[in-house]
């Protein structure tokens, strides 16, 4: 949908009919989940310790440099990792178990934090140090990420996602909220070593939790994907799903404006407020405490409100939240900025991400969500690096003014580039694909493989085919088709051969298995269009150059130890 739905909901649906269209299932609270309400509570006490890191590592920076751009650099180097690897993080979540995955990145923070405590507390550390290990606390944070949140869909139903999204939201934001004060009450008594050793204890809930949990083991009934190929796979599909795109440049713009209040909070607290540390964490917890907010109205301004009109009043809320903070130097006027601006940055973030979530499969929704983190960080890195450079060459004042015209561009920008409804789809695999026999033995990395599909189509149903083929070609090769191609016989004007490429016979099987009852529907609209009694003729070839000794004659048919049929041999 585009534009604002019509308040008297006639011609296209309204808010409500959208989330409506999301929970076709009961309502089910995600805190009924008894797995869900464990992690969600020890995350808020591992999100506790980062937010006293974070308060930490931006203070004493502070204290290493004079330079706005350093300390705005400590935000940037969290949320750079982040950008850089997620993709890859999403995909070992898409294809090992995320419990173990997440297992490792926690186990991998708390050595770097017990190390950065240790480097803090001898006063090692430089300027670009402790940006060092900020980065490699990222790395971690990149690593865990696409996992917690892709697994938040195999803990709760589907109607429930919206719910526990928005409360895991809340959840961090609670945290943010007490956090960044306490942090600052720290730092303050035991300095940054204080705050590094906190966060390293922290840690240790969730993973008790983590080493208890055993999630339900699905067999595989194919091999796992190489990383690179899986990376592949998952750029594909978001490159080929317009939706998905619609978000992540959204949270890209977003992310970019909204980076600077948090970023530059450490200056206004120092040079706009002139306060110590005690100041910046009450700064920090007045914007968790909007955050809270927004994610407790959350689901109410859901059921009136489409996604676009979401994140317009949520950019709104950064607008009036960056122009309070630049032109503030009270802590009366900057602390109701700030919960302004906190709820909408957790109102725009949520909707992002649930918007992802509902418009991908399961199949590939780590590497989704990875992309979207991508997207989101890196606005963020970049919009970090880019304020705190103004606030160093112009002062705080400016980059704040100027955040502010730049999230209200973006909310602008949503007239051209509006997001989507979510969660209208059926995404779950039809499963209905059983791989045929073949007189010619085969094995799983025989190929390539040419795929043929004949089309009988009357002439005035020809415009109405190519359109419908046309979003057949996007399905294709948003799954993995290869060099699609759809062809018309000279000599019988009706026969219409759709043509295209698969590398091997195990990646074929993949691309059929990923087919969604969503698909259907473009599928049956096709049928729909062939001459009466046509039935749909489908050949599957292999290439094979000429004179060339043929690998396809294995005895038996495959390979003793092929991936295909022995699991234990997956690559």
């Amino acid at each position: 949908m585009k534009g604002l739905a019509p308040a008297n909901g006639v011609g296209r649906p309204t808010g409500r009919d959208q989330w409506r269209a999301i929970l076709k299932e009961p309502s089910v609270s995600p805190f009924s989940i008894p797995i869900f309400r464990a992690i969600w509570l020890s995350s808020m006490s591992s999100n506790f310790g980062g937010l006293v890191q974070a308060v930490g590592a931006s203070w004493l920076m502070t204290s290493l440099s004079d330079s706005p751009q350093h300390v705005a650099l400590v935000q940037a180097s969290t949320a750079l990792p982040i950008m850089l690897f997620s993709l890859m993080a999403g995909a070992i979540a898409d294809n090992l178990d995320r419990r173990i995955v997440m297992l490792c990145a926690q186990f991998y923070m708390v050595a770097i934090s017990v190390l950065l405590a240790w480097f803090a507390w001898n006063d090692w550390l430089s300027p670009w140090g402790l940006l060092a290990f900020t980065f490699a606390i990222g790395c971690g944070t990149a690593l865990n990420n696409p996992a917690w949140q892709a697994s938040v869909g195999d803990m709760v139903p589907r109607s429930a996602l919206p719910g526990a999204v928005a409360l895991n939201s809340m959840g961090f934001n609670i945290a943010r909220s007490v956090g960044p004060a306490i942090g600052g009450a720290i730092v303050a008594a035991a300095g940054a070593a204080g705050a590094f050793l906190t966060n390293a204890v922290s840690y240790i809930g969730l993973i008790a939790v983590l080493l208890r949990w055993q999630p339900e083991s699905k067999p595989r009934a194919l091999p796992r994907e190489r990383i690179g190929t899986a990376m592949a796979a998952g750029l594909r599909y978001v490159a080929m799903s317009p939706n998905i795109r619609t978000v992540l440049t959204r949270s890209c713009v977003f992310g970019a404006a909204a980076a600077a209040i948090p970023a530059l909070m450490p200056i206004v607290a120092r040079h706009l407020i002139a306060g110590g540390p005690l100041t910046y964490g009450i700064l920090l917890g007045a914007f968790g405490v909007g955050a809270v907010a927004g994610a407790l109205s959350s689901g109410r301004i859901r059921s009136r409100l489409t996604n676009e009109n979401i994140v317009r009043l949520a950019s709104v809320a950064l607008v009036l939240g960056g122009i309070g903070t630049g032109l503030s130097r009270t802590m009366l006027l900057t602390v109701p900025a700030l919960m302004i601006a906190g709820s909408g940055w957790v109102l725009a973030l949520s909707t992002f991400n649930v918007t992802v979530q509902l418009s991908t499969p399961r199949w590939v929704v780590g590497r989704a969500l990875s992309l979207y983190q991508m997207a989101t960080f890196g606005g963020m890195a970049a919009g970090a690096w880019g304020f705190g450079f103004i606030a160093e060459n112009m002062g705080v004042e400016t980059a704040l003014l100027c955040a502010a015209a730049l999230q209200a561009a973006g909310g602008l920008f949503g007239l051209l580039l509006p997001l989507p409804l979510s969660g209208e789809e059926d995404l779950e695999p039809l499963n209905r694909f059983k791989e045929p026999a073949t007189a010619v033995p085969i094995h799983a990395r025989s190929g390539p493989i040419v795929i043929t599909i004949e089309h009988r189509v009357a002439e005035k149903n020809i415009r109405a085919f190519l359109a419908a083929m046309n979003e057949r070609r996007r399905i294709c090769r948003r799954d993995g088709a290869r060099r699609w191609t759809l062809l018309r016989d000279l000599a019988e004007p009706d026969l219409w051969i759709e043509r295209y490429h698969m590398a091997t016979w195990l990646e074929y099987v993949r691309d059929t298995q990923r087919r969604t009852h969503a698909d259907l529907e473009n599928f049956d609209r096709i049928r729909a269009l062939h001459i009466d009694n046509h039935e749909t003729r489908v050949h599957r070839l292999i290439e094979r150059p000429v004179g060339s000794a043929s690998a396809d004659h294995v005895p038996g048919g495959r390979e003793v130890g092929d991936p295909m049929t022995d699991p234990t041999r997956a690559n």
